[in-house]
């Protein structure tokens, strides 16, 4: 496949694969193999970028999985005073624990602006919260698409929407965390709609379960508003950035933003040992030619198919029914406890929880009563009665006892309530209605 689709000359795509696995030298080049960057570009072209493709070419830095690709991006946005202490950034919640956590650090200080993802909309952004991004005092706009922990791609609509601010933002740093793109078929990519203003992340570790590997990609399109903003720093800025990075050639100020992350990633100085180890390059390579090589896409279909099983499972064990949903990629649902007491249960039943019930009790329930472990979901700024569950790594069985226990600890709440009240209610058991619940 290499000499048929990339026109690679054989016996030097070999001798890279062959070379590189022993593993015994640094990488060369530092950011990425050759023949290796081609191969992943054409992958995350499919993965991520969906249609149409966009013109031109990302330059990709082979990283130790999306954590890497987190902290260098946020170093190397700091060190290029691209984001500076005391900026404001915003987050399109909920979302991963670690980009609320970062932003707090004494390291880069950034205050942020939440984005909420609305379940009443499908876990889509409404137009009272994109509206924030036109404020001017936000510096970028930092997501997880499909995301994590409510497992919900952005729609059409909402990449328009995006769109819009960008025209009258078009200053505006777009980063996207992609990792769980690949289980939403003909999943679209913000780096895909608008390469030129977004900073792409995309780890191999769910889709191919290979976490220990640790084989991510950072992606910034040739054409990018970041070398832009560098070129438009002050004098004394660009003097401060030529001394960070005049070790590394003799025109620091045209050295590319994607090549100044490979080289913070190593605080500059040890610039020469940047880069993903060989032998995990090539397992990236034969990754991804192993998908794209799968043309009627069985790989995908297998995957989904048993993480899609499991929500079932679950859904089963709630008693409900759920609307599909094609923006779902199944691999995480989050369970918002008062949102499905609302529906199901009295409004005063409700209101009853939450005056006397701590929104954890649910969780440590789960554990003392029914030995399931999930993790709360106001970690991820989700709802404060919210649970996140994975439906990548337990048995299959496991999953319908969860709905089941689930819907116990919500029927103990309201035979609760009702002795407290001495009022009674709906029983904690719905029958089967076609409900939202992602």
């Amino acid at each position: 496949m290499g000499g048929k689709k990339f026109g690679f000359d054989a016996d030097k795509f070999v001798h890279e694969l062959v070379d590189s696995i022993i593993g015994d030298h640094y990488p060369v080049p530092d950011r990425m193999l050759v023949h290796n960057e081609q191969v992943v570009h054409e992958y995350l072209q499919w993965a991520m970028c969906g249609t149409p493709r966009p013109k031109g070419t990302f330059k990709l830095y082979a990283v130790e999985g999306g954590t890497a690709a987190m902290c260098y991006i946020f170093k190397s946005l700091k060190s290029n005073r691209i984001l500076n202490p005391g900026d404001t950034i915003a987050l399109g919640v909920p979302i991963f624990t670690p980009y609320l956590e970062m932003a707090h650090l004494e390291d880069y200080d950034l205050k942020f602006v939440e984005v909420h993802a609305k379940q009443e909309e499908r876990f889509q952004y409404p137009d009272d919260e994109i509206k924030k991004l036109l404020d001017p005092k936000i510096k970028a706009f930092f997501i997880v698409n499909p995301g994590n922990p409510f497992a919900v791609a952005l729609s059409a609509d909402t990449i328009k929407k995006i769109g819009a601010v960008l025209k009258k933002r078009p200053d505006l740093i777009l980063l996207t965390d992609d990792v769980y793109g690949t289980f939403v078929p003909g999943f679209r990519s913000l780096m895909g709609e608008f390469p030129k203003n977004t900073i792409g992340v995309y780890s191999y570790s769910k889709y191919f379960g290979c976490t220990g590997w640790r084989l991510g990609t950072i992606a910034v399109h040739e054409d990018n508003i970041f070398d832009e903003m560098i070129a438009r720093h002050p004098e004394p800025t660009k003097k401060l950035l030529d001394k960070r990075y005049g070790t590394l050639t003799l025109e620091p100020r045209k050295l590319a933003f994607i090549d100044r992350i490979v080289a913070d990633s190593r605080d500059v100085a040890l610039n020469h040992t940047a880069g993903l180890s060989l032998p995990q390059q090539v397992m990236m390579t034969l990754f991804s030619l192993s998908e794209l090589m799968d043309e009627k896409k069985n790989y995908q279909k297998a995957c989904i198919g048993i993480v899609k099983k499991r929500v079932e499972a679950t859904i089963e064990g709630l008693g409900i029914e759920v609307s599909p949903n094609e923006l779902f990629d199944y691999y995480y649902g989050l369970i918002d406890f008062e949102f499905w007491a609302r529906k199901y249960l009295d409004e005063d039943m409700v209101k009853w929880m939450k005056a006397n019930v701590h929104p954890l009790d649910i969780v440590f329930r789960l554990a003392e009563d029914h030995g399931i472990v999930l993790l709360n979901g106001s970690g991820f700024a989700a709802p404060d009665w919210s649970v996140r569950i994975s439906f990548a790594n337990l048995e299959d069985h496991v999953y319908d006892d969860i709905g089941r226990a689930v819907r116990a600890i919500a029927r103990g709440y309201n035979q609760a309530y009702q002795a407290a009240t001495g009022k009674g209610g709906k029983s904690a058991g719905p029958t089967a209605r076609k409900r939202d619940v992602r």
